[in-house]
């Protein structure tokens, strides 16, 4: 397993549009430096819903970027969907909360997955674009920085999975806006979720 591409990207407007926004990112081969807010230099421009300590990094795995060029009939580059970093052998369906990976720089944890947006769509220049996403239910994840240092494509990374009740991208995203059973409930808030949908979960 190893880093196929780091991708950061610079504040552009979206044709149509009148704001800008951070969501086209591009490979980049020379080390980044990463911080608890991400990729230093990354382009975060709507920091309400966007960027922040839980969603640091944006994750997507080779595995989902391939069926997604075969779904769209066109070979997608990476960082196509606004991602920070792809992982070469990962399929993002059975990445869940609290699983790790590790260079020899940085160490990050997965926190929540990515749920599409109006810019998301426009972005695709596809306006239903944003209910295809969640139908394909390969949505990426959402990393915080457990340990700050440097990435660079080519890099090797070590996977571990979170050793409690695994709750996968899939279901965050298809549970996401709705209300819980109560053991379903007490598995995410003992998981290393998102801060916001713990504060959420607790009643916060």
């Amino acid at each position: 397993m190893s880093i196929l591409a780091v991708c950061t990207g610079s504040a552009e407007r979206l044709p149509g549009k009148s704001y800008k926004t951070g969501i086209f990112k591009h490979p980049v081969e020379t080390p980044v430096m990463v911080d608890r807010q991400g990729l230093i230099g990354d382009a975060i421009c709507n920091r309400k819903h966007h960027g922040g300590v839980d969603q640091a990094i944006y994750g997507m795995g080779s595995i989902d970027l391939d069926w997604w060029s075969a779904e769209l009939g066109d070979s997608l580059v990476p960082g196509t969907f606004g991602e920070n970093l792809v992982i070469e052998g990962v399929d993002s369906r059975s990445i869940s909360v609290g699983d790790r990976f590790a260079t020899g720089h940085i160490l990050l944890e997965v926190t929540s997955t990515r749920i599409p947006c109006a810019t998301f769509a426009a972005r695709m220049r596809d306006p239903g674009f944003a209910k295809r996403f969640y139908k394909a239910a390969r949505p990426g994840f959402y990393c915080r920085v457990l340990k700050e240092g440097s990435v660079q494509a080519g890099e090797a990374v070590t996977y571990a999975p979170f050793s409690g009740d695994r709750i996968c991208m899939p279901e965050m995203l298809e549970t996401y806006g709705r209300n819980l059973s109560g053991a379903d409930r007490a598995r995410y808030l003992a998981a290393p979720i998102h801060h916001k949908l713990r504060a959420k979960l607790s009643g916060g």
